[in-house]
């Protein structure tokens, strides 16, 4: 297949993705020096920044307006590349406290990033470091120059696609190489990348939530013993048990049910994490499956969510375009609340795959999708969406008091407050 390069460029106006517009040619012929190419031959000319070279993922969307050092740094986001929506990307710097993933030297997170603006030089009390720097150190390869909404558009209409995106700052490409190299990719479908992000061996979490001009805090008193199962989980997540008085035991995706009850947990966490739910589930199911015959307190996130459906004998399914972003509205159905939540998957729950004793907690109202869902009669529930936000709204901060009161009530201790 031939390939198309297409106005993707942020001066054109009104640039179409779909239909006939999919072949014009680029308006200017300022030679670029960074390229997407997608799978189907359609080449996205713009200015290479961040690390050089070039990777295969998957094509996103994220429509946060804040909060990109701790997208990009998300080990959710592993092998994806990741737009975003919102114009001014970088103008902020970075700084060595926002990262999400636990072992930044792994670098785990988004392999690319494309931006409409270029970046600029950091503005913030905060900043540590420029940006395109950033992104050199964490070997991330990014595009900007682009109309990102139009991108967006295209996704949104025709789904994720796989594509390569490349980085050469003499704007020498190949693109049948390229083409050829996106299309050889086999996607996320069966794709089991948490044992690629997960931890290398068990550790103990003591970090706390992050407080202005204090930064971040120290656990109190001990009032549970928490054991995260670390299929890519986020620092957010670990630094708010600590706030409630966890102590927390991260332990390795591939460890086992009989290694995690030998260390007395009080409770257990299936943390988020990318990939495809069902080719993790191969060897998490089968554990997940003998910690629920525990009778332990189980909350699961994301892709623990997903994993915990597979294991309660649910099935899980792949999206059109997924959910990525800090303003999605879900209701909780135990409360009749609406929240507004950070999202970020590719792969959902099937409701109508749930059995019975098992039911939806929680709904997304901008496509209806499944959001949550617990197990009748026994401590174990578990969300899609990202409660501990970083970034995003603190609305689902709740969710991780409801867990410690399924702790304390098998501890015979009082309830706490979920708001």
């Amino acid at each position: 297949m031939a390939s198309r390069s297409v106005p993707f460029k942020g001066a054109r106006p009104s640039a179409k993705l779909s239909g006939a517009d999919m072949s014009t040619q680029p308006w200017t012929t300022k030679k670029p020096t960074a390229v997407l190419v997608f799978a189907d031959g359609t080449v996205i000319e713009g200015t290479g920044v961040g690390a050089t070279g070039q990777v295969q993922a998957e094509v996103c969307f994220n429509t946060a307006l804040t909060g990109y050092e701790e997208i990009l740094t998300d080990p959710s986001y592993a092998g994806q590349i990741v737009t975003f929506t919102f114009p001014h990307i970088g103008n902020i710097g970075t700084n060595e406290e926002d990262i999400e993933d636990l072992t930044p030297a792994a670098r785990h997170g988004a392999v690319g990033a494309i931006f409409k603006a270029d970046i600029t030089n950091p503005s913030n009390y905060r900043a540590s470091r420029h940006f395109d720097a950033w992104l050199k150190a964490r070997g991330i390869i990014g595009l900007s120059g682009i109309d990102t909404r139009a991108l967006t558009a295209w996704i949104r209409e025709n789904g994720m696609p796989n594509a390569v995106i490349a980085h050469d700052p003499s704007g020498n490409f190949d693109i049948a190489a390229l083409t050829a190299l996106a299309r050889s990719w086999s996607g996320l479908e069966g794709l089991d990348l948490a044992r690629e992000v997960t931890s290398g061996q068990t550790s103990h979490w003591e970090e706390g939530p992050w407080a202005w001009n204090r930064g971040y805090g120290k656990r109190g008193e001990k009032k549970a013993h928490i054991v995260a199962i670390d299929y890519g989980v986020k620092r957010n997540i670990l630094r708010l048990f600590t706030g409630l008085g966890c102590e927390v035991t991260v332990v390795p995706a591939k460890t086992s049910a009989e290694d995690i009850l030998a260390l007395k947990p009080d409770g257990v966490f299936l943390s988020n994490g990318p990939g495809d739910p069902a080719a993790t589930g191969e060897y998490a199911v089968p554990v997940i499956r003998k910690l629920i015959d525990s009778g332990l307190p189980i909350f699961g996130i994301c892709l623990g969510h997903q994993i915990l459906g597979l294991a309660l004998g649910g099935k899980t399914m792949k999206m059109h375009q997924g959910h990525h972003g800090a303003n999605h509205p879900v209701k909780d159905f135990t409360t009749g609340k609406v929240e507004i939540v950070s999202m970020n998957h590719g792969f959902a729950v099937d409701r109508d795959s749930l059995p019975e004793g098992v039911e939806e907690t929680h709904v997304s109202l901008f496509d209806g999708t499944n959001c949550g869902l617990r197990v009748v009669d026994k401590p174990i529930f578990s969300v899609q969406h990202h409660p501990e936000a970083s970034p995003g709204p603190q609305d689902s901060h709740y969710l991780f008091r409801r867990f410690m009161n399924l702790v304390r009530e098998r501890q015979g201790e009082p309830a706490l407050a979920e708001r």
